[in-house]
């Protein structure tokens, strides 16, 4: 059983009526997300209650939830209901999202002065130095519409998808076939008379670097390739 003293309310509404338990706030959401924990990793107690503050426990439990097993009614609680979150994983929350953001940023983006994209470290410092805040809950495309016109002012950024033509020896072709399909859309695939492979793919512009390192270590530097177009 978890400490009480470091559990969180998680709770149901059923109609009218409230149902409540003390879980551990991140276990309690891993379950959620289809992770295998004991439920004894996750309770604080096995009671239920109507009301924790007063201590008042739940009654009827057959008649809101067919069953009167409080463990069972304490996963559909956790599965359905309500997790209170603690500041620290907020904060967990909150670094993921930032992280995220950033890669976005620098996997989509260049600097359009060089073509290149900025070091994740220097859009990490852009982004504190304009006093961004993260949203935890909203998705990094919707927060991307007003952080990018604040970043844009310390950082010159541009997005861009690059269309790049690739021809490939016989001997590399298979292998280099994957890197095509892992790092953007194939356009085309032609196979020639000889083995070799030439192809068509889009890629974001931030990962055009990383994208012919990969291709070149494969084939140790005999990809040919040529950008066809930049939008």
């Amino acid at each position: 059983m978890v400490s009480i003293d470091d559990a969180v309310v998680a709770k149901l509404k059923i109609g009218a009526n409230v149902f409540e338990i003390l879980v551990d706030c991140e276990k309690a959401l891993e379950l959620r997300k289809g992770k295998d924990i004991d439920l004894d990793d996750i309770l604080a107690t096995n009671d239920i209650f109507k009301d924790l503050k007063k201590g008042e426990h739940a009654s009827d439990l057959l008649k809101f939830f067919k069953t009167e097993n409080k463990r069972e009614i304490a996963r559909k609680i956790i599965m359905e209901g309500e997790v209170q979150l603690t500041s620290e994983y907020k904060n967990k929350l909150r670094d993921e999202k930032r992280k995220q953001i950033i890669n976005n940023i620098h996997r989509n983006a260049v600097d359009p002065n060089t073509g290149f994209p900025h070091p994740p470290r220097r859009i990490e410092s852009a982004l504190e130095e304009a006093k961004i805040n993260i949203d935890e809950f909203k998705p990094v495309e919707e927060q991307l519409k007003s952080i990018l016109p604040k970043l844009r002012v310390l950082l010159p950024l541009k997005y861009e998808i690059r269309e790049i033509a690739v021809k490939i020896p016989s001997a590399y072709a298979g292998k280099c076939y994957t890197i095509l399909k892992q790092y953007g859309n194939l356009l085309k695939d032609e196979w020639q008379n000889d083995g070799s492979l030439v192809a068509v793919v889009e890629i974001p512009a931030g990962l055009q670097e990383e994208f012919f390192d990969k291709l070149n270590g494969l084939s140790h530097g005999e990809v040919e390739s040529k950008i066809l177009n930049v939008r």
